[in-house]
């Protein structure tokens, strides 16, 4: 089959992109012919945008276009310069658009109603944060209701990743074509930790974090809590990913806690190898987020055997079995976070068990699992 996927940013850092890539590096080894058509842009949240990307990825060409942020005023919809005129030039099986209120939907589904193509939409679903202003809030319900008048209507599938998002995604847009397909973690890659060396110098007791370092995250709750936890015999606590404009006040908010020489700044790590060796050292991985649609560093922190707190949000409560494989706590809950925490780091044997449970479950969710179920789609809406 001949299937393009159309996304807003591919080879760099997040859970979308690790999705596309996956999902269309496993299209691409099962024999399909895959393209991935993006945006020169790299990194979201500061807006940027590069030149001298590979023109393939893990065996699968890869287009890119130059992307125009603003469309509509006081909202960011990305679209990309071409890609209309791309991607009509070429008889396509499937069309394939990931991510929700982004422009390149819209054009993709353009293309599809007019070339009359299957048509697919990953919604990667996200709704408002709570520290949006109202208005703001607001006009993101009106893309949401847009978007499942346009181009949810015209998509001959919405996937999603979790039955939480499908709820919520049921809400704005048609029903009647919501498929379930959970993300993955290649296990293969997580079983040979004697090669994994970290780069940096880590402490020998540490909680982690990783993911964005946005306001989205719960960073401010997670270090309140950690300046809760007793002084004596505290772990660090490192902070791993890529800084979104959030660094400089969370380190003077661990200035006035008074634990600004306790936390350890990561930034974002290249190397897959370095990364996961991060994670085999933690005592804890902790997720404080305002919301996940599924949270791929949960699988992650599974896979290298490290118990997790998370908040109870989103996707969260899906992935981790309603607390069974991990501890689940409220959204923005200073002393439940803290107690979560400390209860762990007293309690072998809870450690042990959560452990195992996470390496039970994980084990049903790979990227081999979840390619097969996008061709199966992919197939069935290709049929004559």
């Amino acid at each position: 089959m001949k299937i393009v996927h159309v996304t807003l940013r591919f080879d760099a850092p997040g859970g979308v992109e690790t999705n596309v890539r996956e999902v269309a590096k496993g299209l691409c080894a099962a024999g399909d012919d895959v393209r991935v058509f993006t945006s020169d842009l790299y990194d979201e949240g500061r807006w940027e945008r590069r030149t001298g990307f590979a023109p393939t990825v893990d065996g699968v060409p890869v287009r890119r276009f130059p992307v125009r942020k603003r469309v509509i005023p006081f909202l960011t919809m990305p679209m990309m310069g071409g890609v209309i005129d791309a991607l009509a030039a070429e008889p396509w099986d499937v069309i394939h658009a990931h991510s929700h209120r982004y422009g390149h939907v819209l054009q993709a589904a353009a293309v599809a109603r007019r070339r009359r193509i299957p048509f697919v939409v990953s919604t990667h679903y996200h709704p408002a944060d709570r520290g949006e202003r109202a208005l703001k809030r607001g006009l993101l319900r009106c893309q949401d209701v847009a978007f499942g008048m346009s181009a949810y209507r015209i998509a001959d599938a919405l996937v999603v990743e979790t039955g939480r998002e499908a709820s919520l995604v049921r809400e704005f847009a048609p029903s009647k074509g919501i498929h379930v397909i959970p993300p993955g973690i290649d296990l293969e890659a997580w079983s040979h930790p004697e090669g994994e060396h970290a780069a940096v110098a880590l402490p020998d007791r540490f909680l982690l974090y990783a993911g964005r370092i946005a306001p989205n995250k719960g960073l401010p709750v997670l270090l309140r809590a950690f300046a809760m936890l007793p002084k004596s015999g505290r772990p660090a606590l490192v902070l791993m990913g890529r800084d979104w404009g959030e660094r400089p006040a969370l380190e003077q908010l661990a200035h006035d806690l008074g634990i600004s020489s306790e936390i350890v700044w990561l930034g974002h790590v290249d190397s897959l190898a370095e990364y996961r060796a991060v994670f085999r050292r933690a005592s804890i991985f902790v997720l404080p987020s305002e919301w996940e649609a599924f949270g791929l560093v949960l699988l992650e922190a599974m896979a290298a055997r490290v118990p997790i707190v998370a908040s109870a949000v989103g996707g969260v409560p899906e992935v981790l079995e309603g607390g069974r494989s991990g501890r689940l706590i409220p959204y923005g809950a200073v002393d439940p976070l803290a107690s979560a925490i400390g209860t762990l780091l007293g309690d072998d044997g809870e450690r042990s068990r959560l452990v195992q449970a996470g390496a039970e479950r994980v084990a049903g969710l790979t990227w081999a699992r979840a390619v097969e179920r996008h061709r199966a789609l992919y197939r069935e809406l290709a049929r004559p």
